[in-house]
């Protein structure tokens, strides 16, 4: 419990919070003392919050660049809504432009997307305004101020506190990677859970990629920027390890019926391997609880005690079983070995980089880094090529515009006291996905109404307003800490704070809990009813274009996988981008399936289906992975000429797959003998070297590194092959089914 709170109090998100409650509390007593007024303090506060959205991790220039265009959209809109709000004749073409323009400029990307959410906080709070004290450009012109004064201090913090930013995104990494290990080490032995272990997995996939290109951003773009310090080399260094950990988790795939046959009879050897991995898994959560400062770094001695009592094992199993029949089991127990030997070789490496984090300049930076930072395009064509119907941002912003409208009609007939809340709600919750907006609705509600609760219980207990400031102040930080991680207990904070603060501005405070309350209803059944009504973007119409995006990915990877099988030597550059970008596209391709499963089940179209392809999708990634680090780690021999057939048809098979999806008539016709004749070949060089060993073993004569090799990379490239092969051959005929 202690250890949790002080995680919180070290947390990104509680120092944000900090943040904002320092640039909201310091201009209003500011104001107050010095020149007696509530309202300029106020609105330079309320500045200061609308563009703190912007404020997410990221290089430092990306904030700058996203907060100025904050404040810029702010002040316009605050002057045009404030000039026209009470002419309902003008204010509802406003509405209808602006809400769409606005929230149209999501096609750019994340953090457009949190400049577009300042622009409509902006919008439905110049409702709000009522002021005879300041005019409407001084307000406009204060709240401007009040973003300047927030991206002051963001980038003061940055600045004098570099390391809170990237170390929390390392702690989250090294935490998701660490739960992506231990459900692989699960699905090992738990036979009749592997489907929920799988999608478990399918999630962490899309929080972990999304974690990578954050740090990417961050430590890449430093280095680009300033130079490369000892820190950021070492930065680099750990995120690389922390890297090749997740690449080798996800390369470590099994086909786990093949194991469950061989191993039916001793499940011993397998227990033994998942105690190893939830080894591994415990030491990545050790490690960042190193950084956290909560523990000190020490070396672990146990994976050699494992890793003894595996080999033993594996030795037992041989002469239990006896060859040739305990051949392919030992291969495939000693080629996990080493894969787990792998992991813990990294673990190591990380753990002599925080031994020595501000020694030795002999690090090598990133080759070619800049190239690894996914850049935003910022093309204007962009707005233009998805002006259409297709683009589920513009049918999201047409679905907003139109519930914001009927919102706002609502509010005007019915003469609400706040009807701005009802706005407020509505651009709170509503998102372009169906899935989201529903999640979003049940806990905005829930969490308002226990805020509404816990403020009327308190308003019974007393009506001091000393006591109202300091809840206010608390729930604002807590708030805005937790709103990420728990969205409906933040939405009860925010509650709290909205309640309190309105309290001591006005007496009725019961009034102004009874009206929250109404207009959130309102706001969130709009919400809800329009993203299920309006022009709604279903994933099992839009999941083809994922799905078409991944088996591209997929093909570059193996593409570049046979150029290093035929060069040797340095991973290229090439390789590198292939396998970000592969692992990027299937993240995006689970992260639309975890959407669609939220969807109702009457648009959940070919669901079984799609589910066996996010599979298929998958195990590609994990084999492709596995094949890419076995030929970049280990000494391979001259290529065969039965490896490149096997790659013919594969690619081939793959742009069957992409053609079908694009209903596109497909021109491809290879000669399957071929591929017959290429099976033949490699069983044949298999069996031939299976015969020599065994012509070896007669003689006494112990089997040689060489021999070890070979026999190692024939089999497990060609069985590889085959089952990339087979998993193309059901992509075919599935792809066809959606």
């Amino acid at each position: 419990m202690i250890k949790n709170l002080i995680r919180y109090f070290k947390s990104i998100h509680f120092t944000k919070a900090i943040l904002v409650a320092l640039a909201m509390v310091t201009p209003v007593l500011i104001s107050i003392y010095f020149f007696n007024s509530f309202e300029i303090g106020f609105s330079i506060a309320l500045g200061a919050i609308l563009c703190a959205p912007c404020d997410v991790p990221g290089s430092l220039k990306h904030k700058f660049y996203g907060i100025l265009t904050s404040v810029v959209l702010v002040f316009i809109i605050t002057l045009l809504i404030g000039y026209f709000s009470s002419t309902l004749l003008i204010v509802i073409p406003l509405l209808i432009v602006l809400v769409f323009a606005v929230s149209y400029i999501s096609v750019f990307g994340f953090r457009a997307s949190l400049i577009s959410l300042a622009g409509l906080l902006s919008f439905v709070l110049a409702f709000a305004y009522e002021s005879s004290e300041i005019t409407v450009l001084e307000h406009a012109l204060y709240l401007a101020l009040g973003g300047v004064w927030y991206l002051f201090l963001t980038i003061l913090t940055q600045l004098s506190l570099p390391q809170v930013q990237t170390d929390y995104l390392f702690i989250e990494l090294l935490y998701k990677t660490s739960e992506f290990i231990k459900i692989r080490g699960k699905l090992l032995v738990e036979i009749n859970n592997r489907n929920e272990l799988l999608e478990a997995n399918f999630k962490l996939q899309i929080e972990i990629n999304e974690l990578q290109e954050t740090i990417r951003e961050v430590i890449l773009e430093k280095r680009l920027n300033s130079g490369f310090s000892n820190r950021t080399r070492r930065q680099q260094l750990f995120f690389s390890r922390v890297m090749e950990i997740y690449e080798l988790a996800i390369s470590n795939t099994i086909d786990y019926y093949k194991f469950d046959t061989l191993f039916k009879d001793h499940p011993e050897k397998i227990d033994e391997f998942k105690v190893l991995i939830f080894e591994i898994s415990n030491r990545l959560a050790f490690i960042a609880k190193v950084v956290l400062k909560e523990e000190k770094l020490t070396f672990n001695d146990n994976f050699k005690v494992l890793l003894k009592k595996i080999q033993n094992h594996i030795d037992i199993y041989k002469v239990k079983v006896g060859l040739p029949e305990s051949r392919e089991g030992a291969i495939l127990l000693l080629n996990f070995k080493a894969y787990q030997e792998r992991q813990i070789s990294n673990l190591n490496d990380i753990a002599r980089i925080l031994e020595n984090y501000s020694k030795n300049n002999k690090i090598r930076g990133i080759k070619d880094a800049e190239q690894f930072i996914t850049q935003q395009d910022y093309d204007v064509k962009k707005l233009k090529a998805n002006f259409s119907f297709k683009s589920p941002i513009f049918r999201h912003s047409l679905r907003l515009t139109l519930t914001m409208l009927i919102g706002f009609l609502i509010g005007y007939a019915m003469e609400m006291q706040q009807s701005y809340w009802i706005l407020l709600t509505i651009v709170v919750i509503m998102r372009p996905s169906y899935g989201l907006t529903k999640q979003r609705t049940v806990q905005r509600l829930v969490g308002t109404l226990i805020g509404a609760a816990l403020g009327v219980g308190i308003v019974f207990l007393t009506q001091n307003t000393v006591v109202y400031a300091v809840i206010a102040a608390l729930s604002l930080i807590i708030g805005f800490s937790i709103l990420k991680q728990n969205y409906r207990n933040g939405a009860a904070f925010i509650t709290l704070y909205v309640v309190f603060m309105y309290a001591l501005i006005h007496p009725n405070v019961l009034m102004a809990i009874q009206f929250r309350v109404v207009d959130t209803l309102i706001g969130g059944v709009l919400a809800y009813a329009g993203n299920y009504l309006f022009w709604p973007a279903w994933e099992s119409k839009n999941i083809k274009e994922f799905f078409v995006n991944s088996i591209n990915g997929i093909a570059d990877f193996l593409k570049q996988i046979d150029v290093l099988y035929h060069e040797k030597g340095e991973v290229s550059t090439a390789y590198k981008l292939a396998r970000k970008e592969t692992f990027l596209q299937v993240a995006n391709l689970n992260a639309a399936y975890q959407r669609l499963v939220q969807e109702p089940k009457s648009k959940q179209q070919n669901i079984v289906v799609i589910y066996d392809l996010i599979t298929i999708c998958n195990t590609y990634l994990s084999s492709l992975a596995s094949l890419g680090i076995y030929i970049r780690t280990n000494k391979t021999s001259n290529v065969p000429k039965q490896f490149e057939i096997y790659v013919t048809h594969i690619l081939s098979n793959l742009e069957k797959a992409v053609d079908i999806l694009e209903d596109k008539e497909s021109n491809i016709h290879l000669v399957n003998e071929d591929l017959d004749k290429a099976t033949k070949n490699y069983e044949d060089d298999f069996n031939c070297l299976v015969s020599q060993r065994g012509e070896e073993i007669k003689k006494g004569v112990p089997i040689s590194n060489e021999m070890r090799a070979q026999l190692h990379e024939t089999k497990l490239i060609f069985e590889q092959l085959s089952w990339l092969f087979n998993l193309s051959e059901s992509l075919v005929k599935k792809v066809k089914r959606i």
